[in-house]
């Protein structure tokens, strides 16, 4: 993630290779027998250990992996060594039979060759994948043709009937392209009155601008880059959006899809709107402000995407340590497997995501080994959940949330761990979303026997409380924790723990540099962040605490609901 964790779109260069354009294939995973598992005599241990860890990641994270793009033989190998170390670990199959989930997806690459055509009082002006822009589509379709479209302005692209503000009102958007800015209206201005200033909410989310405009019907969206405001740089966007992009079927999500939707850059963005006679920058401030209208951009997009379309399976991996009494309820552990698999290029091309998120995958693993380890044997079943497609637009977690091998009223409560902190021990433990629920109130005093305090993340405009697969469990009512080391380092304070971030961020995040490196890493913050996040669970798996979110959260509600109704359903059984 980036998670996030961050945005993302899992990229496998290879899918297009001896395909035509628009070519409608139909694939599967490779056979076990195209790709071996790895064997390992390294001797883990029960307890939580760096050592384990480290073998854990090197292996995920190694060439032979591949990136671990889904639906690629880095996929097969990736899911096969996950469901081996269950085994060996001693996990029961947690989907029936099967330790595996399938997950229908398509994969959808676009022809680098595209180009955006933008024609405004006679001027021509040609984008260029990868350079200018990247776009992509959702709807399945090999080619996806667009006209002479209607170009218009739409500020942030936000439709928020609750904060009084609607950047759509007053038109008819069918057929028409909407370029908006990413983020909030209050991130640029930092006012504290617009929605919630600089800290993002999902309004702020590429994924909800381009969901809503669907919604309004629009033919296209463009969003505009900005470092700040998307919290990465144009080359995480291009390499996101470059290769195999991967969704699920329409079946499986019933709400409307964009023909064509995308980024461009700042510098595209300027010219575009100096071509209507605006200022980008009196945008910015435009935009912003309380009554924003839509502007018309004077000019007319036109564009021809063809792409591959293949129909895949891709996989979640899933094992349960029963529970001793009340195996019908769970808590359950959480990661992604999957980064953006291998590039075609010179040089380093394998996206190894040893941190995002081989990292989060042996986190879990290590914690099955504590519980499984653990006497007395937890009361409610442990749940361990690798999911895929995180970088697609967490479609894995969002395919188990819809089909749950547990009951989302018998969760008692979700903990996520994505792209971990190897900086070293820190005298902080950050929550992503901090103030959202009542694991919290675990996880506080757990924390503090640690000599540790709770801080909410410093980049609240970042938005990563979306950016990752709890969020899905989230949505549909479950209380979920996002929690790792922060950057208060025993050693080096927070200077040190900055500049630790800010050289994953230039060097690392979803570039071929996030590689296991034991002479940058260091893993004694990780077996403290992973004892934590255990004894949080374990207290939660050996009563019968029921978790809620916060008074005011969003997400209460849908709990609440949940509850009644099996409060309900049990009182109306009893009788």
């Amino acid at each position: 993630m980036f998670r996030k964790s961050l945005i993302g779109i899992a990229v496998l260069a290879l899918a297009a290779c001896g395909r035509q354009a628009g070519e409608d294939t139909t694939a599967n995973a490779p056979t076990p027998a195209s790709a071996p598992v790895p064997v390992s005599n390294h001797p883990f241990q029960p307890a939580i250990d760096a050592d384990d860890f480290a073998e854990l990641v090197k292996t995920l994270a190694s060439d032979e992996f591949e990136g671990r793009a889904p639906g690629s033989p880095g996929e097969e190998r990736t899911v096969e060594y996950i469901r081996a170390q269950m085994q060996r670990i001693g996990l029961q199959p947690g989907n029936g039979d099967s330790y595996f989930q399938d997950v229908p997806m398509v994969e959808t690459t676009a022809d680098p060759s595209t180009r955006l055509v933008l024609e405004s009082d006679g001027r021509r002006t040609e984008l260029a994948f990868g350079t200018d822009m990247v776009v992509g589509t959702r709807t399945g379709q090999p080619q996806v043709k667009i006209e002479g479209s209607e170009m218009v302005f739409v500020g942030y692209g936000v439709d928020a009937p609750e904060r009084g503000w609607n950047d759509y009102a007053g038109q008819d958007w069918t057929g028409k392209t909407v370029v908006m800015f990413v983020n909030d209206p209050g991130f640029h201005t930092g006012d504290e009155t617009l929605f919630d200033g600089r800290k993002m909410t999902y309004y702020g989310r590429w994924t909800y601008k381009f969901e809503e405009a669907a919604r309004k019907g629009a033919a296209a969206a463009l969003i505009v880059h900005d470092t700040p405001g998307a919290s990465y740089g144009w080359e995480v966007v291009r390499n996101s959006w470059s290769g195999a992009q991967y969704d699920l079927p329409p079946s499986d999500d019933p709400d409307p899809r964009l023909p064509i939707q995308g980024w461009i850059t700042a510098e595209a963005a300027r010219k575009l709107f100096a071509d209507a006679g605006l200022d980008l920058d009196e945008a910015y401030r435009a935009a912003s402000r309380p009554g924003f209208k839509p502007v018309p951009l004077k000019a007319r997009l036109s564009v021809e995407l063809n792409s591959t379309i293949t129909q895949k399976t891709s996989r979640n991996v899933i094992g349960v340590l029963p529970g001793s009494s009340r195996a019908d309820e769970a808590v359950v552990y959480m990661a992604h497997w999957d980064h953006l698999g291998k590039h075609e290029g010179e040089g380093d091309t394998i996206y190894n995501g040893a941190v995002d998120n081989a990292s989060g995958v042996a986190g879990i693993l290590e914690i099955a080994e504590a519980f499984a380890a653990q006497e007395p044997r937890p009361e409610r079943s442990v749940v361990f959940l690798a999911v895929t497609l995180e970088e697609s637009g967490l479609l894995g977690s969002r395919y188990y949330v819809a089909h749950p091998t547990f009951p989302l009223d018998k969760i008692a409560g979700v903990i996520n761990l994505d792209a971990m902190s190897v900086a070293g021990r820190s005298r902080n433990l950050v929550v992503t979303g901090f103030g959202s629920s009542e694991l919290e109130d675990m996880l506080a005093p757990i924390a503090r026997a640690q000599g540790r305090r709770l801080e909410g993340e410093a980049s609240v405009q970042s938005g990563f409380y979306f950016r990752s697969d709890h969020f899905n469990f989230a949505k549909a009512g479950v209380p979920a924790l996002y929690a790792k080391g922060g950057d208060d380092l025993l050693e080096g304070g927070t200077a040190a723990g900055k500049a630790f971030a800010q050289e994953y961020g230039a060097k690392r995040y979803h570039q071929p540099g996030d590689e296991f490196d034991p002479a940058w890493w260091k893993l004694d913050g990780v077996v403290e962040d992973l004892e934590a996040l255990y004894a949080v669970g374990r207290e939660l798996a050996a009563g019968d605490r029921w978790p809620n979110w916060y008074e005011g959260n969003p997400f209460k509600a849908a709990r609440d609901r949940m509850m009644a109704d099996k409060d309900g359903a049990a009182a109306h059984a009893g009788h």
